[in-house]
């Protein structure tokens, strides 16, 4: 699984950290998402699933 993210998309929800905390964070000043880990293991895969799932922005993009 390979994580990719678009910051310019991000709407600064926290939908991904809430569901992904391991594989996404959120910067200090705006909000906006920043990735911690682009190639989680397979212990993190339905969280990372549903963090992009709940991304309001669909900001996140995931390649299996």
């Amino acid at each position: 699984m390979r994580v990719a993210v678009d910051q310019d998309k991000c709407v600064s929800s926290g939908q991904c950290v809430l569901n992904a905390m391991e594989v996404f964070d959120q910067r200090d000043d705006d909000g906006v998402v920043e990735l911690r880990n682009p190639e989680p293991g397979p212990e993190y895969a339905q969280q990372t699933r549903n963090a992009a799932a709940a991304c309001p922005a669909m900001a996140i993009h995931i390649e299996e």
